[in-house]
């Protein structure tokens, strides 16, 4: 028995834009999408689909995303997040994780990449433009337990740490399958003993431990 379909509320006050990026995402991407150009209507919406993820753009001409956001929390309405835009500014994106979207992409990835990636976050998972994640490296903090990078991925083997270097680039298990010359599957297995070895919770989470690595490899750490 087939899955009932992602439900997706899509705020963007580009009409040729939300028109485009509706039929992607419900032909080839099999989601229900609900479009709005105009966030008053926004909360309206969300009570009555009762949707898996709300996409917002990030600049509109009455309001922002980030602030529409936060109205929308405001009214008690806890839908997850996920902001799709232009701006790559660092002050855009941290504002909007501490507001805990769910994601952040731009308008200029491939098509197909923003489809997965709004698939993957309307599931629960934290989905991040792969040309954001040296500035998300750099924000975050992070407590290993008193063990540098390279201790802990002393316990990754050899496959599991070629599989996080393709995380680290972003690139999604069918390309990274395509890549090693192995199935899906096996690359999925192999994801969940990466996060489950580094205490990790998502991807995204495994990206940025790979870039923190390198990093700390670089400086002699």
């Amino acid at each position: 028995m087939n899955a009932p379909p992602l439900k997706i509320v899509l705020v963007e006050d580009h009409s040729l834009c939300r028109s485009g990026l509706t039929d992607l995402l419900q032909q080839r991407g099999q989601m229900q999408v609900s479009g709005t150009g105009d966030p008053e209507k926004v909360p309206e919406l969300l009570r009555e689909m009762q949707p898996d993820l709300v996409v917002l753009d990030l600049r509109m001409p009455t309001t922002d995303g980030l602030t529409l956001l936060r109205r929308l929390r405001a009214a008690g309405l806890q839908t997850p997040a996920l902001i799709l835009t232009m701006s790559d500014a660092q002050d855009d994106f941290a504002a909007a994780l501490r507001l805990g979207v769910k994601g952040y992409l731009l308008k200029d990835m491939e098509p197909e990449d923003v489809i997965a990636a709004i698939g993957r976050a309307a599931r629960g998972e934290l989905v991040v433009a792969p040309r954001l994640m040296l500035k998300l490296a750099q924000m975050l903090e992070t407590d290993r337990a008193g063990a540098g990078p390279r201790d802990v991925l002393a316990s990754l083997t050899e496959r599991e740490r070629q599989i996080l270097e393709h995380l680290a680039r972003g690139e999604s298990n069918k390309t990274i399958a395509r890549a090693l010359d192995i199935s899906h599957d096996t690359v999925k297995l192999h994801v969940r003993h990466i996060l489950a070895k580094l205490n990790l919770s998502s991807r995204v989470e495994a990206a940025v431990f790979a870039v923190e690595a390198r990093a700390a490899a670089a400086a002699g750490r």
